[in-house]
């Protein structure tokens, strides 16, 4: 690879990490508002959690913010754990619809996506179409950005040096240990996934490899709310750990799978020849199947991180004991 080849990965690594950003706070301002009052109303109904967090993560195109505002709202007690449970499995759920639309055959577009978008946003007067012009020109620099990270590593996929590096990739734990690095370091499974999408796309690593990066990367996430939970009580805390949970189970679930069986070889026929399609597909089964794996078992979660991450211990005594004594001192006082 040239260095030109390396400025112009770097230039369409930039663009596409801004159009998603750019996508991303236009559909938070046109409807954030709105979806934190509807998280807030959740009822204690565990599908409804689901489809809530599956919907608001959708909309605003991140499962961390998602569980950022979880986690706030845990803290803050608006939101017991037993809710945060069925809204951190909607957000896995929701996250998946980025990586679906990056798999769109829509680069031939994507110029007048952006021009269009920026048209918008100069011209318009109202601020919900102004809102509007964000998402479409964030959506079209995104793919603007793939179209040039691209072109710009198509040498590498000529490169016997590299090809035998990304082959280091195939096996499970390389594999999940990049995946999940490389997304805590830039807090964004879905800018990570569009990132190996484009990889995919241009030849430099296969989908047997592909699919492990892939399971690290729904670890990588966790990293946003782990920071974000610095500071808050310990059932914010603990609202950071199911989402760790949720994802390290389901990694081990579907590596087993494709260590033992041929899914991975089906997911890649399910769309030959769209390396892209095929990776949007494995992340959309990865977080549904372990969302209805792990559906039954909510509570149990919740459970596991009360117990990893149990109530702090004051002056050597338990959390009851330190009411009780609480109550004693009451008493002898108002006596």
């Amino acid at each position: 690879m040239e260095y030109k080849d390396f400025f112009a990965l770097l230039g369409g690594l930039a663009l596409f990490l801004y159009g998603m950003h750019q996508m991303s706070e236009g559909l938070n301002k046109a409807a954030g508002e709105q979806m934190k009052r509807i998280m807030e109303r959740i009822t204690k109904n565990r599908f409804m959690g689901v489809a809530v967090g599956a919907a608001v993560t959708a909309v605003i195109q991140s499962s961390s913010a998602t569980t950022v505002m979880v986690v706030g709202f845990v803290n803050s007690g608006m939101m017991t754990l037993r809710q945060a449970v069925w809204i951190i499995m909607g957000a896995n759920i929701g996250t998946t619809i980025t990586g679906q639309l990056i798999a769109l055959d829509v680069e031939a577009f994507a110029p007048l996506l952006a021009f269009a978008g920026v048209a918008v946003v100069l011209f318009a007067k109202k601020e919900k179409a102004r809102y509007m012009g964000e998402i479409v020109a964030g959506l079209g620099i995104l793919f603007l950005g793939m179209e040039m990270m691209s072109a710009a590593m198509q040498p590498l996929g000529e490169s016997e040096t590299f090809l035998r590096a990304m082959t280091q990739f195939e096996h499970p734990f390389a594999g999940i240990l990049a995946g999940t690095v490389f997304t805590a370091v830039i807090q964004s499974s879905s800018a990570s996934v569009g990132i190996l999408q484009t990889l995919a796309q241009s030849g430099a690593i296969s989908f047997a490899g592909a699919v492990y990066v892939l399971f690290g990367q729904n670890i990588g996430t966790c990293i946003t709310a782990i920071l974000a939970s610095v500071g808050t009580n310990r059932n914010a805390k603990r609202t950071t750990m199911i989402h760790l949970l949720f994802n390290i189970i389901g990694t081990v679930v579907f590596t087993v799978i494709c260590m033992l069986t041929p899914f991975a070889a089906w997911v890649e026929q399910f769309t030959p020849g769209r390396p892209a399609a095929q990776i949007a597909n494995m992340h959309t089964m990865f977080n549904i199947g372990t969302t209805l794996l792990l559906l039954p078992a909510g509570n149990l979660l919740a459970a596991a991180a009360e117990r990893i991450l149990p109530d702090e211990k004051r002056d050597g005594r338990r959390p009851a004991e330190v009411k009780m004594h609480q109550r004693k001192m009451e008493d002898l006082w108002n006596s």
